[in-house]
């Protein structure tokens, strides 16, 4: 791996995921999904594993890739259903609600915050001259920006609800980082990308970014995808200044 460090004479802007980048937000991700699966999955199949299932099948895609690629992982075909399922209802759709439900009860009674070094990391980025942009599958992404504080350190937000006014797919496709960088007005090569996720790092790596920089918190992503990889973004430097592009 590389040095820990963005080089800001080559790398214009950054594009940082949500969950588990920005927000503290991916363990209030996993719990809810191993207590929705779990209900499920009981007398079907071994509970839901959230250092192997929810990292490997889960973490980083769209709500409803993640349960089909989970259950096509034990085995399991569900119906699609529809979005005006009840919660818990044995569809694709009901699984997803009852989710989306659980974890959002969590946000309105905890709220939402940020990691200190990635607040110190987008200041840091912003003096020196470089762009940034959050990006989030999640319908919910805005609201759990805003409800971190941190909606000031970003030029942009590409979410859930830009993806599906766009037809766009979910990671490991880049199209949701491809998109961010379009508005910026930059090409992906120069540019960087901040995930935590596996599928989001391969995007990345896909979408021809310039840098990639996998934050594996807890030891557990192993992925060869990524340009650099920090346990934390306090972990990471910033060297120089944003130049001009030239022709």
């Amino acid at each position: 791996m590389n040095e820990p460090v963005i080089d800001l004479t080559e790398i214009g802007a950054v594009v940082f995921d949500t969950d588990g980048v920005v927000t503290d937000t991916a363990r209030g991700h996993a719990a809810a999904w191993k207590h929705v699966f779990d209900a499920f999955l009981r007398g079907r199949s071994a509970p839901f594993d959230i250092r192997d299932d929810y990292l490997r099948h889960v973490d980083g895609r769209p709500r409803l890739d993640g349960i089909r690629t989970f259950l096509d992982s034990r085995g399991i075909t569900l119906p699609e259903g529809a979005p005006d399922d009840e919660p818990g209802t044995p569809t694709v759709h009901g699984l997803g609600l009852a989710k989306d439900q659980l974890f959002m009860t969590q946000v309105e009674k905890y709220g939402v915050a940020a990691f200190p070094s990635t607040v110190a990391l987008l200041h840091e980025l912003r003096r020196r001259g470089a762009r940034t942009a959050a990006v989030s599958a999640s319908l919910h992404g805005r609201k759990l920006v805003t409800s971190a504080g941190v909606t000031h350190l970003f030029d942009l937000l590409v979410d859930g609800n830009d993806a599906a006014l766009m037809n766009l797919p979910g990671k490991p496709d880049p199209a949701l980082f491809l998109e961010a960088i379009r508005r910026l007005a930059l090409p992906a090569a120069r540019a960087g990308v901040v995930e935590a996720a596996l599928p989001g790092i391969e995007a990345g790596r896909k979408g021809g970014f310039g840098l990639v920089v996998a934050v594996d918190r807890h030891g557990l992503l192993a992925s060869q995808e990524a340009h650099v990889v920090v346990s934390d973004l306090g972990e990471l430097a910033v060297r120089g200044r944003v130049l001009p592009l030239t022709s």
